[in-house]
């Protein structure tokens, strides 16, 4: 990112040699993450984050495609991005189903297909959860969608790409979010593929960057560090799924040594997330002990962890306000080892003894 700051600082969109130049290394930028991610039937636009793309893909397609039906389906699990687009476009006049979840926060191939009704339009399910790191049968959801073919398959996969073995052509994804900060790229950058075919309504007006679909200057440095960042996380993904499951065996080891803490979703999820609660107790206070021992983690999603309500996902698994309310993520990177999980495990087992005295105090 740093090397094409220095070297190149013109607008993609501009005609002069320099502009060509940039727009090259776009299209290079383009065609890394085509090849990376096997996508022979769609193309990759550059956006701002996984949130964007999640807007675009559904806001675009419900707007474009409103002529063949007004019907949406969703889980109660996605992410806010998701889910609060969809309540814009309740509001416009979309109608969606929201489909339960289990206990264990996945959902089944067969509660999507009796959802479906003539005025569908759009299914949109999440790979990976980002509260608790559950795995939906994304592959096995496509391979139904495929003998509905007026229906526009979409997949919120921030939480997969490069962690997760991810096939948009195989599985009959349509559009497919993804983000580059989970991949240790830069920060204000996402992806979204977009099948051949599909049309979608830009969000944004004012320009026809990006295949006209999202108007303003490319951030060219940024969008050539997230393509490498997304090509060096794939290449790597072999040795992280021998890796991360070790990593969340072992913590889940170490949770169930503490009664106290109830970990949250079952298999199949994700080896880099793992989500526990401490019911009773505010998830702040034991993210600031943690702090104490030099450990960093989340409450839930980086975008609502300041907002003081119980988790929507923790009460779509059916568990008590309480329970929801004291909800704590971990998640694993490219620089953990096992070393981190026990000194984590004994973190949290002085939090907890700590914690205890508090409650009878």
């Amino acid at each position: 990112m740093t090397e094409v700051m220095k070297a190149q600082y013109a607008n993609p969109s501009s005609l002069h040699r320099a502009g060509i130049e940039a727009d090259k290394l776009i299209e290079r930028s383009r065609a890394v993450i085509g090849n990376a991610m096997g996508t022979a039937n769609g193309s990759w636009i550059f956006t701002s984050g996984g949130t964007e793309s999640n807007n675009l893909a559904l806001k675009g397609v419900a707007r474009q495609y409103r002529s063949r039906g007004n019907h949406i389906v969703t889980t109660n699990i996605e992410h806010a991005s998701v889910d609060e687009s969809l309540l814009q476009l309740e509001n416009e006049g979309f109608r969606v189903t929201r489909l339960p979840v289990s206990a264990a926060g996945h959902v089944t191939v067969e509660a999507v297909k009796a959802a479906l009704t003539p005025e569908t339009i759009l299914v949109s399910i999440m790979h990976v959860n980002n509260e608790i790191g559950t795995v939906q049968p994304i592959g096995e959801i496509g391979e139904l969608l495929k003998a509905y073919p007026k229906i526009i398959f979409h997949v919120d996969a921030v939480q997969s790409l490069g962690k997760l073995p991810v096939e948009p052509d195989r599985w009959g994804i349509d559009l497919l979010s993804g983000s580059a900060h989970k991949l240790r790229g830069p920060k204000g950058v996402g992806y979204l593929y977009f099948r051949n075919g599909i049309t979608l309504q830009p969000l944004l007006s004012g320009g026809s960057q990006e295949s006209g679909l999202r108007a303003g200057t490319q951030n060219v440095p940024a969008i050539v560090a997230s393509a490498k960042a997304l090509r060096m996380a794939i290449e790597a993904m072999p040795e992280k799924q021998k890796r991360l499951p070790a990593l969340r065996t072992a913590l889940l080891g170490e949770l169930e040594q503490m009664a106290e803490l109830k970990v949250n979703g079952a298999e199949p999820a994700a080896p880099h997330i793992v989500h526990f609660s401490y019911p009773g107790m505010k998830p702040e206070v034991i993210i600031h002990m943690l702090e104490q021992h030099g450990i960093m983690a989340s409450t839930k999603s980086a975008c609502s962890s300041k907002e003081d309500k119980p988790s929507r996902v923790l009460l779509a698994l059916g568990v008590s306000h309480e329970h929801a309310s004291g909800g704590v993520r971990i998640s694993f990177g490219d620089e953990h080892g096992i070393a981190d999980i026990k000194k984590l495990g004994a973190a949290l087992g002085q939090i907890v003894s700590q914690l205890k005295l508090l409650e009878r105090s």
